[in-house]
């Protein structure tokens, strides 16, 4: 079906992979379109309740953007390809379904905007994340000014962004760029084992808890009256009288999505 991903549904969880270990699974134009239509199909099939991205083999998540691509692009151009990038990275990150990045190497350029634009991110010991676009005489294009700023804070991601410099996988976790570091052997379960365990939770309480997450960050949106909102929707659900039900009568809640 895709020329440069790979995917494997199970336990509903779909594992998407970037397959492009001789380019070190740079992003380039086919790429992005494949990406779309994988994440269309994590919002579309009901068998899938979570995903996972990650890149082929044992270098690279995504060592950045295919920068082959940018000799001829004109500023026009440019943007177009900006605006592409941010539609489908904003689909990643409001996807009422978790998506959570298995960064298994390099996370560079356009590799760590994608990450960044996951839910939230696992990595690998070897794992390296950087925005080393100022070197190519560029800046971050998919969201990556405002991502990183909104996870490690101002002053970090300018320090990134101005020097190109890489962070390693115990910086990247000090800094709050990632939430785990595992060996590389471990990092697919470990992020399957995450999954196991929200896939065990209320579904629609998921997808609100990512709605608010996010509108605390959004400037022209109220996040404490979506919480309000979203806490008071539930109150129409069956899971939530299934969950309270279980609480009561001391048992495991089984739900619906309902």
């Amino acid at each position: 079906m895709y020329q440069t991903l790979s995917t494997q549904l199970e336990n509903n969880i779909l594992v998407i992979t970037i397959n492009r270990p001789d380019k070190m699974n740079a992003l380039n134009q086919l790429v992005m379109a494949e990406l779309a239509l994988a994440v269309d199909e994590v919002y579309g099939n009901h068998d899938i309740k979570s995903a996972i991205i990650t890149g082929a083999g044992e270098k690279a998540f995504v060592a950045g953007a295919d920068i082959s691509e940018f000799l001829t692009l004109t500023p026009k151009q440019g943007e177009e390809l900006a605006k592409k990038g941010h539609v489908i990275f904003q689909r990643i990150e409001n996807c009422p379904k978790p998506i959570i990045a298995a960064i298994n190497g390099f996370a560079l350029g356009g590799g760590c905007e994608l990450a960044m634009a996951c839910h939230f991110r696992l990595a690998s010991e070897n794992a390296k994340f950087g925005q080393p676009e100022v070197n190519l005489g560029l800046i971050p294009g998919y969201g990556g000014t405002q991502r990183l700023t909104q996870l490690i804070g101002k002053g970090k991601a300018l320090e990134l962004m101005m020097t190109g410099d890489m962070l390693n996988a115990s910086e990247a976790l000090s800094w709050g760029l990632v939430n785990h570091v595992v060996p590389l052997a471990e990092l697919l379960p470990k992020a399957k084992s995450l999954l196991q365990k929200i896939h065990a939770k209320a579904p629609l309480a998921i997808s609100r808890v990512i709605k608010c997450a996010h509108a605390a960050l959004d400037k022209d949106i109220d996040g404490y009256d979506t919480e309000i909102k979203e806490f008071a929707a539930c109150f129409a659900t069956k899971d939530l009288q299934e969950g309270a039900k279980a609480f009561v009568e001391k048992r495991q809640a089984n739900f619906k999505g309902e």
